[in-house]
């Protein structure tokens, strides 16, 4: 027999048919009758105090059934970060659902209107009066952290001695990098629906990752948490910016005031304004190695943008610190990482939640030390990487080997023969970068998750779980366990999700958690209804529980895969004698076990990390300064991939992502306005942009999730920009430290224009700035 007969195979999503002929229905999709529709009233500086407000225009205009304001509704969203700090963390740690006193970025929300038709709508919002104050704001993060009290969170660590580090050290060179804001850019716009039932629920229908803002939300209004259904749809892509409360409450809100049903949906402009972004970086970097290239020392300072409130800016700079030294051993460390308060768009949680940012500056380090060296880059990786039993700077054991020799290598030769020029001002460059990223929450947070599986008596299962499926194939993922544990064909698993009165809390989908968590937690439920079915079975056949497997909807005998009797019998039998084919499991994350330093549980400590590599080849035009990405190959140890197909896919969104944040994406903004709030400024990249795009899946079976399976969402993005920038350094031999790395920034650095100077041991070398 086969050591798994649905587990590992490429099987077509549920959902895959209907995204192709368009029939799926995404929240967007749904509409009742008599709905009025929302707007939001948006501040239009970025820092200003409301010294009046009226309304009444507004609230006059006959088919206006609603007009809140902050003053009438002053509830602040709380923070969800354990032991958040007083002082700033009073101001901005927690934002407002509307803005009553002041506004602290472009796009707040300041109020809301409910009226019979968008034009209704549209017609209140003009109508309405504010008396604005206009006050300096602070955008340039450098001057934000001169004044303690813009710093909302910050973290240091150190191993050993990073002075005397740097004194043995042979070669000390030091770099500073800038990344930019950056915007989710998901195709599904942020869309909901809320209606009141019979019953007096506040039912709210929304594209979410999580359903367990109905707490807030029933907070926020003042009911009981019962009192507040939130029933997700399919995801039109995420990547973190659907994880934060806002439609939610103003669709209650609005639903609770009026008693009519009511629809939100924003436009792509009004997105760009609201959406938390990608948390621009400072982040200065200073590396001493030998002459060999063994690294003897590290110092990381490093500067989060966390806008005008914290939400998930605490959690972000923590996975930077944490993954701030790469893959990589070395003896001396010193990491200071902060986020700071500015009159810019909040930054919240984006794929790979800080990960991407340290990645960066760490692996362009790299290269730019190999450089100093006179080493192949490669070589010089395989020096440092860390190894099963070593210990980070942050004291935690690397309990598993992370493979990251293998998956380099097999990266770098995946790409082939080197591509010839197109033309003679062309350069083609190749480049890699490592990462290790950590799946799952910090240890901490104790993260849980639950899920309900249940066998009918004809064999079909049904799963109940509240998770959340952003495109990923979460949802399906699931099912392929089920049918795995169980023998049951996975047409025959029907999933129900996302929904906070019905299902049981899976989490958020985020922090590439859910197969690590509702994985989990559907295997031990499945293997609870497992051993109720062999154990029937047995009793049936005569034979031994532990000689019988469960296959293609058959009991076997698990040493010749021999049918002995269909499991649909056996589903009868058991109901007949009352024994439950239904089990509820929830899933804890289990506490670190063994933490001899507590300053290093302060610092948090993941329960695995997925490791792998990325390579890229280019080619730059000289003349111009535009790159074009020839081949992208991701290669991963996953552990265990549920379904290749998706984590394939996984991969190859993750290259497209990072493609975008090498080359063209920006977020712009002019002391707080955004200069580019539309797709026809904001460049993402095009399918003909990218090249041919690889995904290679090593499956060590190593990690903590079902059968040995890893996070790999978040993880496909983190070292796919490095990749590219060092790729770009190989055909030119120009180190881009600020990104995107856009025509005309690289042309100026090909000409020798804007360049920072970094040094290496009294030595200049050329950088971009």
């Amino acid at each position: 027999m086969a050591e798994h007969w649905i587990l590992g195979k490429p099987i077509p999503r549920h959902d895959a048919w209907s995204k192709v002929d368009g029939s799926i229905r995404y929240a967007g999709d749904y509409a009742v009758p008599e709905m009025l529709h929302a707007r939001v009233f948006r501040s239009p500086f970025p820092s200003a105090r409301i010294l009046s407000v009226d309304t009444s225009a507004a609230e006059g205009l006959v088919g206006v059934h609603a007009v809140i304001t902050g003053r009438t509704f002053p509830y602040r969203i709380p923070s969800d970060i354990p032991g958040q700090s007083a002082g700033t963390g009073q101001t901005w740690a927690t934002a407002p659902v509307l803005a009553a006193e002041r506004v602290n970025f472009v796009g707040e929300a300041v109020a809301l209107v409910a009226a019979d038709t968008p034009e209704l709508a549209d017609a209140a919002l003009n109508l309405i009066h504010i008396e604005w104050q206009e006050e300096p704001g602070i955008f340039d993060p450098l001057q934000a952290i001169r004044d303690s009290n813009n710093i909302i969170a910050h973290y240091g660590y150190h191993t050993g001695d990073v002075d005397s580090g740097f004194a043995e050290a042979d070669l000390v060179i030091e770099n500073t990098f800038r990344l930019p804001c950056l915007d989710h850019a998901c195709l599904e716009l942020e869309d909901g629906l809320a209606w009141i039932d019979e019953h007096g629920v506040i039912n709210v229908r929304i594209g979410t990752q999580g359903v367990e803002h109905f707490r807030t939300v029933a907070d926020a209004l003042g009911v009981p948490h019962a009192n507040i259904r939130i029933a997700g749809t399919m995801v039109g892509g995420a990547f973190g910016g659907k994880g934060d409360a806002t439609l939610e409450i103003y669709l209650a809100l609005l639903a609770s005031r009026t008693r009519r049903p009511v629809h939100l949906g924003y436009s792509r402009e009004e997105s760009f304004l609201a959406r938390c972004k990608r948390h621009p970086y400072i982040m200065r970097y200073k590396t001493g190695a030998q002459r060999d290239g063994r690294m003897v020392a590290l110092e990381v300072e490093l500067i989060a943008d966390a806008g005008a409130y914290a939400t998930m800016s605490p959690y972000v700079a923590l996975y930077s610190a944490i993954t701030a030294t790469g893959p990589y051993v070395i003896p001396n460390v010193k990491v200071n990482a902060v986020a700071v308060h500015t009159n810019n768009p909040i930054s919240g949680a984006m794929r790979g939640f800080g990960v991407p940012q340290a990645c960066f500056a760490c692996e362009c380090q790299m290269d730019a030390l190999a450089a100093a060296l006179g080493m192949d880059p490669l070589v010089l990786r395989e020096i440092n990487y860390v190894r099963k039993g070593d210990r980070l700077a942050t004291r935690q054991t690397i309990e598993t080997e992370p493979l990251l020799s293998e998956t380099a290598r097999r990266a770098c030769e995946a790409l082939g023969k080197r591509t010839e020029p197109s033309a003679r001002n062309k350069r083609v460059g190749r480049g890699i970068a490592s990462h290790m990223t950590p799946y799952g929450r910090l240890a901490f947070l104790h993260d849980r998750s639950s899920a309900h599986v249940r066998m009918e008596t004809d064999g079909s299962v049904v799963i109940r779980s509240g998770i959340p499926d952003i495109g990923g194939g979460q949802s399906d993922s699931l099912c392929q366990i089920a049918a795995e544990v169980l023998g049951v064909s996975p047409r025959c698993v029907t999933i129900l999700t996302t929904d906070s009165l019905m299902t049981p809390l899976a989490g958020m989908t985020r922090g590439s958690r859910q197969v690590f968590m509702s994985g989990n937690a559907v295997l031990m439920a499945a293997r609870a209804i497992r051993e109720s079915l062999l154990t029937k079975a047995s009793e049936m056949l005569g034979v031994d529980p532990g000689q019988l497997d469960l296959v293609a909807g058959q009991v076997v005998q698990n040493t010749e895969a021999w049918p002995m009797i269909e499991i649909q019998r056996v589903a009868a039998a058991c109901a007949a004698s009352h024994i439950p084919l239904d089990h509820l499991a929830e899933y804890v994350v289990p506490s670190p076990a063994d933490l001899e330093d507590p300053a290093a549980f302060a610092l948090g400590i993941f329960q695995d990390f997925t490791f792998g590599a990325h390579a890229a080849e280019v080619e730059v035009d000289l003349d111009t300064g535009e790159v074009r990405v020839l081949k992208s190959v991701g290669c991963h140890d996953v552990g265990k991939a549920i379904n290749p197909a998706s984590v394939a896919g996984q991969i190859e969104g993750g290259a497209v992502m990072g493609q975008g944040y090498a080359l063209s994406e920006e977020y712009i903004l002019d002391h707080g306005y955004p200069r580019n709030a539309s797709f026809q400024e904001y460049m993402v990249p095009f399918s003909l942009d990218c090249g041919d795009i690889t995904a290679l899946l090593i499956e060590s079976g190593q990690g903590k999730g079902p059968f040995g399976a890893k996070g790999v969402g978040e993880p496909a993005l983190s070292a796919v920009a490095p990749a590219i920038i060092n790729a770009i350094r190989d055909a030119t031999g120009v180190h881009v430290l600020s990104l995107p790395a856009t025509p005309a920034r690289l042309w100026n650095a090909l000409h020798g224009l804007d360049q920072s100077r970094t040094r290496a041991n009294g030595t200049s070398l050329s950088m971009e700035g």
